[in-house]
């Protein structure tokens, strides 16, 4: 599998096949997957945390452990979506939609500030 032939219901039945496997899907509640996704992102910043940015290029054994953390918290939100039967891709697409009206590139072109809510 690779990011270029892999669509992302592949992915969502990669994800849901393992969780079968296991008979894991009883655990596997929302609220259950929420909390996971939160325990992963946070032990995908533990990998930043007191580091430079400009250290990770020479550590390819880092970048590897960072991927597996991000895999972690990608399977959780993979399992969240087929558990609320939430289409990835449309959701992603009508979200960025909603983040150009809100961000729109001639205002924020090279800025960042906090914008309120619409």
């Amino acid at each position: 599998m690779n990011d270029q032939q892999t669509t992302v219901q592949e992915l969502k039945n990669l994800v849901e096949g393992f969780i079968e496997a296991r008979n894991w899907k009883k655990f596997h509640s929302p609220r259950n997957l929420a909390v996971s996704v939160a325990i992963e992102a946070a032990e995908l910043l533990e990998h930043f945390q007191w580091e430079p940015d400009a250290s990770l290029a020479d550590q390819p054994e880092k970048i590897t452990e960072i991927g597996e953390e991000m895999a972690d918290v990608m399977a959780y939100l993979i399992s969240l979506a087929n558990t609320l039967k939430i289409d990835i891709s449309k959701t992603l697409s009508e979200k960025m939609k909603k983040n150009a009206v809100k961000y729109p590139s001639e205002e924020f072109n090279g800025v960042w500030k906090k914008q309120k809510t619409l």
